[in-house]
C-alpha cells in the first residue's frame, strides 16, 4: 500500500495531477478540497494517498489531510458508494460539514452533491452516524500527520473496520465487549471480546 507521496508537481488538471518522486511520476486523483490548496506546478507537495484496485486499473487517490482520507475510506465502505461518489462528496463539502450533516440527519443537504440521491444520502447517514457521533470540527479537520488520540477504544474500533465490520456493527460489538470487561482494558482484549461476541451471535 502506498500511504503517501512527496515530490514535485509536474501536471495538474482537476481532479487529476502528477507528482514526480524519486524519478517516478505518480498519477493521482484528488477531491477539490485538496486540489484547490495545491501549490503551483513545479513546486513540492506531500499528500496522503489511498490505492483502489479495480479489474481494469489501479487508481491512487490523494488527500491534503488525514481527516479527508479517513472520510474517503469510510465512504467507500458504504454499500452503493464508490470512489467516484466519495470524491464528489469531498469536493462538495468540508469533512466537518459532512459530520454535521450526518449528526443532524440532513438528507436534503447531502442530495445537493452530484451523484448522491435521496436513498444514498439516507444510507450514508444510517451507516456512518455512529462513526461521527460526538465528533467535533477540531477532530474532524485535523491536519495530515497529526493522528487522533489513540485510546484502546479508538484502536479497537479502527481494527474492526479494517476487518470489514460496518461502523454500526463495530460500535455495538465494542459496547458489549466493554460491558463484559467491566472496566478499562487493552486494545487487544477489546478486539478479542468483540470478535467472541460476533461469533456467538
Amino acid at each position: 500500500m502506498i500511504g503517501s507521496v512527496r515530490g514535485r508537481i509536474t501536471h495538474k488538471a482537476a481532479p487529476q495531477l502528477m507528482v514526480e518522486a524519486g524519478g517516478i511520476g505518480y498519477e493521482l486523483e484528488a477531491p477539490l478540497s485538496t486540489f484547490l490548496n495545491l501549490p503551483a506546478v513545479g513546486e513540492e507537495v506531500q499528500l496522503l494517498t489511498h490505492l483502489v484496485v479495480r479489474e481494469d486499473a489501479h487508481v491512487l487517490y490523494a488527500f491534503g489531510s488525514e481527516a479527508e482520507r479517513r472520510l474517503f475510506r469510510s465512504l467507500i465502505k458504504v454499500s452503493g458508494v464508490g470512489p467516484k461518489i466519495a470524491l464528489a462528496l469531498l469536493s462538495g463539502m468540508q469533512v466537518s460539514a459532512f459530520a454535521a450533516c450526518v449528526q443532524n440527519k440532513d438528507v436534503t443537504l447531502l442530495t445537493r452533491i452530484p451523484g448522491i440521491g435521496r436513498k444514498t444520502a439516507e444510507r450514508l447517514i444510517l451507516e456512518l452516524q455512529d462513526r461521527f457521533k460526538g465528533a467535533g470540527a477540531t477532530e474532524m479537520d485535523r491536519p495530515a500527520g497529526q493522528p487522533p488520540a489513540a485510546t484502546p477504544e479508538h484502536e479497537a474500533y479502527d481494527a474492526l473496520l479494517a476487518l470489514g465490520y460496518r461502523p454500526a456493527e463495530a460500535t455495538r460489538l465494542l459496547q458489549a465487549a466493554a460491558q463484559h470487561a467491566g472496566g478499562a482494558t487493552s486494545t487487544e482484549e477489546l478486539i478479542r471480546r468483540a470478535l467472541q461476541g460476533a461469533v456467538r451471535e
